[in-house]
């Protein structure tokens, strides 16, 4: 069974930083690409940042420069580093796994930044 347990969300004020972790179990963690995702009320669920299998990194523009995904295999982690952070990044962050087609979902984890 598989099972992403997202942690590190919270309360911040903009400008600040926040770490958000994702514990993978049930799953190949060292060859699935892990992503991290977010959707703020009334809004469409959202890519926030990919890493492949090989290490390879994707951002949407709107993180570029301030978010930092990783992972750790040994671990089977994968985190994400938010720095310079806006209202507008508030919303429930979702770690991602996808292996051969398949994706699983963690349960969220909620981020709130005020202004």
């Amino acid at each position: 069974q598989v099972q992403l347990v997202e942690s590190g969300g919270g309360l911040v004020q903009a400008g600040g930083s926040l770490r958000l972790s994702c514990a993978a179990s049930g799953i190949p963690f060292s060859i699935s690409d892990m992503g991290w995702y977010r959707q703020a009320p009334g809004k469409q669920r959202e890519l926030v940042a990919t890493i492949t299998s090989f290490g390879v990194t994707n951002y949407v523009e709107s993180v570029k420069g301030r978010f930092t995904i990783s992972r750790i295999n040994a671990k089977n982690s994968v985190s994400l580093q938010m720095n310079s952070l806006k209202p507008e990044d508030t919303a429930v962050y979702y770690c991602l796994a996808s292996r051969r087609g398949y994706d699983y979902w963690g349960q969220g984890t909620q981020v709130t930044v005020s202004s």
